[in-house]
């Protein structure tokens, strides 16, 4: 059964409380960044556990969830690249570093290396055009990325994963 730790819970009642009576679907996006923090994605039961906390209707969950980028609807790996592939990223070369990246890891976009390290996703503007190509990972931006920067980002990410093992 999908339930938040008490710690979560608690912060989703501060959360809710900062709205006015009635208005606790404000505090919709908050939460489903709680419920990805705490279980990784936000499956199905989870966005129905949301929904009856805030007494939403499951569909108004999953409006939200299924529009936003930044939301994981199935498990992801340790290191999440969501490449932009708007407009002024693509006339940069996105498209060239997503298909290297594709290739470098043997995996399209939305699916994850069979190691669980690594998951490929496209991305609308994340408002960085003039760093294009571009493409973030968690809280940080990767930019004027070329297949020298795709390949230190890569060997980074293993030497970390390397060292926790």
């Amino acid at each position: 059964m999908v339930q938040f730790s008490e710690e979560k819970m608690a912060k989703v009642k501060e959360i809710i409380s900062r709205y006015p009576e009635g208005r606790q679907k404000s505090a919709l996006m908050p939460i489903l960044h709680l419920a990805q923090e705490e279980w990784g994605w936000l499956s199905a039961d989870t966005m129905d556990y949301v929904a009856g906390l805030l007494q939403l209707e499951p569909i108004e969950v999953y409006e939200v969830a299924t529009f936003y980028t930044m939301y994981n609807l199935k498990p992801v790996g340790k290191h999440v690249f969501e490449v932009c592939h708007t407009g002024p990223c693509m006339v940069s070369g996105s498209d060239d570093i997503i298909a290297y990246i594709k290739e470098k890891l043997g995996i399209g976009v939305g699916e994850t290396t069979a190691d669980g390290l690594f998951t490929l996703k496209t991305a609308e503007c994340l408002g960085a055009c003039g760093y294009a190509p571009m493409m973030q990972m968690g809280k940080f931006y990767k930019e004027h990325l070329t297949r020298e920067k795709v390949d230190q980002i890569i060997d980074e990410c293993r030497r970390q994963a390397a060292s926790l093992n």
